[in-house]
């Protein structure tokens, strides 16, 4: 059985569906925090268990006869949980239940010193499976491409796209790293440890996307940059945390030092087709967003 963590979320759902599209249900698990929110798949006769990582028992019973488990990886750090103690958690379950291999979404820009904190935990997160004596994968994915879209904040509304100098970025789509999670599952032992980066086929900065924003949308945006340090005196104004500043900041420095501007061909072999591109993501936001003002 094909056991999926996280799969009410953006990323996991979409793989479980894209796994559908290749195996019967019944050869599939999931691993939720709320099994309400995956009634759906239930109801399509997909394996659903309540499971938390920060509780190893409830881990395994919702790993129960895996031959793999997809471990979609923890953003507790953003709350100031400890990601790297769940993916132990998740690691050292999965081989208890006698899980055959582990594949991790881990990401292009995995390393020990990145200035993004989440690069640091996917590199940590890599040597656990490295020392787990488990056969594993890490999909090294491209950023979210809707992770830039929500970093634009309002540039639909005022037309003005506001942040710190940046760099370029190979935004990903998730429902094409779905697509390729689900083929590499579906045929295990594809990639052995981490794979090829996973990434869209170009590379944009922030005043690349208010370009193609101004294009799909037909009416300007334009590009502002503020320091980092009004980023923070923004940011610490709302009342947020101070890892909150230091993640959001990580990302423009890591960015301005090109972490996350390679392009690698991998993705679209897998596909057998261009990945989606960030002007087709854009032209479906500036959609979405003229429809919810309508």
């Amino acid at each position: 059985m094909l056991i999926v963590t996280g799969a009410s979320g953006h990323l996991g759902h979409a793989i479980v569906e894209r796994l559908l599209d290749r195996i019967p249900s019944s050869e599939i698990g999931v691993s939720v925090r709320d099994a309400a929110k995956a009634a759906n798949l239930a109801a399509r006769g997909v394996r659903v268990r309540q499971a938390d990582f920060d509780d190893p028992h409830s881990l395994q019973h919702a790993f129960e006869g895996a031959s793999q488990v997809l471990l979609v990886s923890s953003n507790a750090r953003a709350t100031g949980g400890d990601t790297l103690a769940q993916h132990r958690s998740a690691i050292d379950t999965a081989r208890a239940v006698g899980a055959q291999r582990i594949v991790y979404t881990s990401h292009m820009a995995v390393s020990e010193s990145s200035a993004f904190p989440p690069m640091r935990d996917h590199f940590s997160t890599e040597r656990l499976l490295a020392e787990s004596g488990v056969a594993w994968t890490a999909l090294r994915n491209g950023f979210y491409a809707a992770s830039g879209i929500a970093m634009m904040g309002d540039a639909f509304d005022t037309g003005v796209l506001v942040a710190p100098a940046d760099g370029p970025v190979s935004w990903t789509a998730h429902a094409d790293l779905a697509e390729a999670a689900a083929m590499i599952l579906h045929n295990p032992g594809t990639y052995d440890g981490p794979t090829p980066p996973l990434t869209g086929a170009e590379s944009l900065d922030f005043a690349s996307l208010a370009a193609l924003t101004s294009e799909v949308r037909d009416t300007p945006v334009r590009r502002e940059i503020i320091t980092d340090d009004v980023l923070r005196a923004r940011i610490a104004a709302r009342g947020a945390p101070e890892r909150t500043a230091d993640t959001v900041l990580g990302f423009f420095i890591a960015s301005r030092n090109r972490e996350f501007a390679a392009v690698d061909p991998t993705l679209e072999q897998l596909l057998g087709r261009r990945p989606i591109a960030m002007r087709e993501l854009l032209a479906e936001r500036v959609s979405q967003h003229a429809t919810a003002r309508a």
